[in-house]
């Protein structure tokens, strides 16, 4: 088990809950401060919460508040994360810019495993993954969620890696970065917004336990890498694969068309499939957290159990 350093604050609920081997699964905020629009993005992180709660799952949101790392947001400091404007986006290599300016900030998949993993928390729920970006090759645009993961022997539960990312090269360097990938009842990659990204992955699972058993394997291994727990969105929840393929054809060329570039890339092309979808695949982002909360309290407790 991992203990926490001064500069990073657990709630008394999470620290009690991880001494006792009770079941707890870390949240990420950046969905909160970054991912959905408000008021909507406050009622998705405490309805997350409360699904772990109803569960018999301790909830372990991480964040920075006033530069301070917590594990375990209370209520007062999750909206203050929601609502302010000055809420940055923090990855590992932010925390400790973060920690000097005293800056508040939502935590990404990469830092919230590192301050999880910190507090002793071995489960972890987003919901999409970083990954590989397309053109890789030329710009070296890729995720720090990927080398995080690499060396932080934790279960993420994820729906993948949005599409609009290069999601073969994704899975290249997952593999190269031993980082272990399961499909939950699935033997295709999903896609975030789709649950089926083209992709085969190299193992599956379909139970709980049997991705604890995996989790379970590894440690006694001693290896350090995570495990990635695949989980397609449900399929009354997808986009269309039609409407999907087309707008993002069409997000990519228009990408292309105004020269965006690097780090721009990304939040381009989410804004042009939200918008070509009417709002629907921000609908889907909401459908593929609530599952991945759901299934990663149900791995936490096969764990502890």
């Amino acid at each position: 088990m991992s203990f926490p350093s001064p500069a990073v604050s657990v709630s008394a609920e999470v620290r009690d809950a991880v001494a006792a081997g009770r079941p707890v699964v870390a949240l990420e905020t950046t969905i909160v401060t970054h991912g959905l629009p408000r008021p909507e993005n406050l009622a998705v992180a405490t309805e997350a919460e409360s699904l772990l709660r109803a569960a018999g799952v301790v909830p372990a949101t991480v964040g920075v508040v006033a530069g301070r790392p917590v594990v375990g947001l209370s209520g007062a400091e999750l909206d203050r994360l929601a609502t302010d404007d000055a809420v940055t986006k923090v990855s590992v290599r932010d925390l400790p810019v973060a920690l000097a300016r005293g800056e508040h900030g939502g935590t990404t998949v990469a830092a919230t495993a590192l301050l999880a993993r910190r507090a002793g928390i071995g489960v972890f729920a987003t919901g999409g993954l970083g990954g590989v970006h397309r053109g890789a090759a030329a710009t070296f645009d890729e995720s720090a969620d990927l080398v995080a993961l690499a060396g932080l022997p934790i279960l993420v539960v994820s729906a993948g890696v949005k599409s609009i990312l290069d999601v073969p090269a994704t899975l290249e360097r997952l593999e190269t970065l031993n980082v272990t990938v399961l499909g939950y009842g699935t033997d295709t990659f999903p896609g975030f917004y789709v649950r089926d990204a083209g992709v085969p992955v190299p193992a599956r699972v379909d139970s709980p336990e049997e991705a604890a058993a995996v989790v379970a394997a590894r440690d006694a291994l001693g290896l350090r890498s995570a495990v990635l727990l695949a989980n397609p969105v449900a399929a009354a929840d997808q986009l269309d694969v039609d409407e999907h393929r087309a707008v993002l054809d069409a997000a990519l060329a228009e990408a292309a068309d105004h020269g965006v570039t690097g780090h721009d890339t990304t939040p381009f092309l989410l804004d042009h499939v939200r918008r070509a979808t009417g709002g629907r695949s921000l609908a889907v982002n909401v459908a593929v957290y609530r599952g991945n909360v759901t299934l990663a309290g149900r791995v936490a407790a096969a764990l502890a159990g």
